[in-house]
């Protein structure tokens, strides 16, 4: 008889709660097949734990041919008693008494047979990572967290804004975007001094992947007082680095009526309210992650939701660098734009917690972070995390019309784009504020990965656009 997923019992339920005695179904892949003439034990997985139930396969029962195309990749589903493991490491296990091969793996060709792959080659097999223990792991954590941002922000009455993901402004000044167009690149039209004429694209105008949602945001919180965007970013920065990504996501609330400390404190609170949520609801893939990868994970994790950040101000900061008694391969001075080597110091060695560091020099700050009163620096606030350095960026909006159309100029911004951006601070200005946080960069942070492509499922590096 077929079985059907509604007869399914998860692996994680049957695990955690499951009632010995009671008859049981379960769907998944096998982990590993082991046994003899007499029995056959499978470990069976269907990715809601990264824990495996262990199914018993009496041979007196089952032929040898019913068993012999299930191999390590197989997808099986399975009947049977619920009963206790004699076994150590778990609880119960599945004394089966009906197998279904829903899909065959031939172990010849199947790339997963082993274990102890590189990450390097798991990135080339990014179609069937996700099925060994770490990817399940950090999938499963990068889930939680994204349902605790939603979760966290919809409790305190924030509005969830969609932020267009085709922009014609450029929100960071970066300059590396991706271009979208549907103009033919073997017949492009031209402006009769030989430019390309963008009026005859889709749009009537250059169009770009949004390197943020930042502005438009800020739009949303003119009106609705609290949103927050939580989607996909783009940056065309040709970077190999195990930090940066093509495509990656980003969270930007965005307050009206907070100054910087407002800023900072719901920063703080958002952060330990996350990490807080992933101890106590991914607590058996967070000790696989650290006993395989980083043994200090859990408690650097301890250490941000236990801990006051302190917060300083860049100048404070760059006093105690020039200080410390540390060669940099970036040199320290009032003005530079602190490296990651700077920001881990402060945190790990220093202060030996989160740090929040405020009032930047604003040559090295966006055009719409508000001006202090010295005319040197912004209300700019960047929080710094042990190992990763920064983790988010953000600032009080400059919501005078004058300062920021000046800076706006001093900087070369295009006023004819960001004239939607001026008119809110022409009508009903108020004063604002936000950050960014980069979901990838949180990930990272949580599991304890060394590189930005393994926390995310299908990575857009240079060179990298397969999956």
């Amino acid at each position: 008889m077929i079985m059907r997923n509604s007869e399914r019992v998860k692996v994680k339920n049957l695990l955690e709660s499951g009632t010995v005695g009671a008859e049981v179904a379960a769907m998944g892949w096998v982990r590993t097949k082991r046994g003899n003439k007499s029995i056959t034990f499978i470990a069976l997985n269907d990715g809601s734990t990264i824990n495996s139930i262990q199914v018993v396969f009496d041979m007196a029962v089952f032929s040898e041919d019913q068993l012999k195309n299930v191999a390590t990749g197989a997808c099986i589903a399975v009947r049977g008693k619920l009963v206790e493991s004699p076994g150590s490491g778990q609880r119960v296990e599945i004394q089966a008494s009906y197998l279904e091969v829903l899909g065959e793996a031939d172990s010849a060709t199947y790339p997963l047979q082993k274990k102890g792959h590189s990450m390097e080659f798991l990135r080339e097999i990014a179609h069937l990572r996700p099925r060994t223990n770490t990817f399940g792991a950090v999938l499963r954590i990068r889930h939680a967290l994204a349902f605790a941002i939603h979760k966290y922000f919809n409790d305190r009455g924030f509005i969830y804004l969609h932020t267009p993901i085709i922009t014609g402004s450029d929100a960071e000044g970066a300059g590396a975007m991706f271009r979208v167009t549907t103009l033919d690149p073997n017949n492009l039209p031209r402006t009769p001094e030989g430019k390309i004429d963008w009026s005859e694209d889709f749009f009537g105008k250059e169009a770009k992947l949004t390197v943020s949602g930042q502005l438009e945001a800020e739009l949303g919180a003119m009106a609705l007082s609290e949103v927050y965007t939580f989607g996909p970013t783009f940056r065309a920065e040709n970077s190999n680095t195990p930090r940066h990504l093509a495509e990656f996501w980003m969270i930007e609330p965005e307050m009206a009526f907070y100054d910087i400390q407002d800023n900072m404190d719901l920063a703080e609170d958002f952060l330990k309210y996350l990490i807080r949520y992933v101890l106590t609801s991914c607590a058996d893939d967070l000790e696989f992650l650290k006993k395989m990868y980083d043994d200090e994970l859990v408690s650097r994790l301890q250490l941000v939701v236990d801990n006051k950040f302190e917060r300083l101000t860049y100048t404070r900061a760059v006093e105690i660098l020039e200080k410390a008694n540390q060669k940099w391969e970036f040199p320290v001075f009032w003005g530079a734009d602190l490296q990651s080597e700077h920001e881990r110091y402060l945190v790990e060695k220093h202060f030996s917690k989160p740090v929040i560091l405020t009032d930047y020099p604003k040559e090295i700050k966006a055009f719409y972070m508000k001006q202090n009163d010295d005319g040197k620096t912004v209300r700019a606030m960047d929080v710094l995390f042990p190992k990763i350095g920064e983790i988010i960026g953000g600032s009080q909006r400059e919501e005078n019309y004058q300062k920021l159309l000046s800076r706006i100029t001093e900087l070369g911004v295009p006023e004819k784009d960001v004239w939607w951006y001026l008119d809110t601070r022409k009508f009903g200005t108020a004063p604002h504020s936000g950050f960014g946080l980069g979901f990838e960069r949180l990930v990272l942070f949580v599991t304890g990965m060394s590189n930005i492509r393994d926390v995310i499922p299908f990575p857009r590096t240079p060179k990298n656009c397969e999956f």
